[in-house]
């Protein structure tokens, strides 16, 4: 049973999330364990598993990127610690904000700003090409050809939100004037 299932939802790269926090509740109440101490130890175990499963399944529908994972996970496009290869122009305008990067590390104030606005530039035409599948997704139309775009699409953000992560570090670390 997949998370979808278990909360008796469609499959899709953006669930309703009024929808999803109404199941969790639902969910919750249903398989707390509290309600189970006269149960048998197969039946106690059996519960304990489906409550841990409505907890990550409420944590993964919450979270977009999550939820976009898991559904490539159940289509078989994505495996754990996939080593997957991004497109070389990708990586070469990468490769230009990581050198803006490394001037910021010098000292230069200008270049961290200059790589923050182009990251999150290059966020947001990267989740413009897959737009209309994440948000019209539908299961048994959306093509294997289009779950691929969203595929390459979620390891670039992956990659982009490292870099992101590393601005902020960054910030931290800079001495303030």
């Amino acid at each position: 049973m997949n998370y979808f299932e278990l909360y008796d939802l469609p499959v899709t790269l953006k669930p309703d999330t009024a929808m999803v926090k109404k199941k969790f509740y639902e969910l919750s109440r249903q398989y707390h364990p509290d309600f189970f101490t006269n149960a048998s130890e197969e039946e106690q175990a059996s519960v304990l598993e489906k409550s841990s499963m409505v907890n990550k399944a409420y944590k993964t529908f919450l979270n977009e990127d999550e939820t976009i994972k898991y559904v490539l996970q159940i289509k078989a496009l994505v495996e754990e610690e996939e080593k997957y290869n991004l497109a070389p122009d990708f990586l070469m305008e990468v490769m230009d904000i990581n050198e803006q990067l490394m001037d910021a590390e010098s000292g230069d104030g200008g270049a961290l700003a200059n790589s923050e606005a182009q990251t999150k530039i290059l966020l947001n035409d990267i989740y413009d090409e897959v737009r209309p599948v994440v948000e019209n997704y539908k299961e048994g139309i959306t093509t294997n050809a289009e779950m691929l775009r969203v595929k390459d699409y979620y390891y670039k953000k992956k990659y982009l939100q490292r870099i992101l992560g590393k601005i902020a570090q960054l910030r931290n670390i800079a001495p303030r004037n």
